[in-house]
């Protein structure tokens, strides 16, 4: 699975993952803090600028930031990327309500 898929599928009380609480971390359960400013990135962008119920797929996401946003093509590729992201594991942070995304 991607990262977009986890997140498009994984709620917690019925509500998606606010970009805060997401996390990606490495299979030793080390957080990147590149990656995890990343993908709160664009996340964020989604929550303020889209209906995340109405995408189904990173390339959704991303034709719909080009139409509502004057990002550059390079900032649109490194959001392709982090949502395309290969995920190995979840975990989820019961005290801090965060959601690992563990990629290798």
């Amino acid at each position: 699975m991607s990262v977009f898929e986890i997140i498009k599928i994984t709620k917690l009380n019925h509500e998606y993952f606010t970009a805060d609480k997401l996390v990606m971390t490495d299979l030793e359960g080390k957080p990147n803090s590149l990656l995890t400013d990343l993908l709160r990135d664009v996340v964020t962008k989604i929550e303020i600028l889209l209906d995340f119920e109405q995408l189904d797929s990173t390339q959704e996401v991303i034709t719909a930031l080009k139409g509502v946003t004057p990002l550059p093509d390079d900032v649109l590729d490194e959001y392709t990327k982090i949502l395309d992201q290969s995920v190995v594991g979840v975990n989820f942070v019961s005290k801090r309500s965060e959601l690992e995304i563990v990629y290798r």
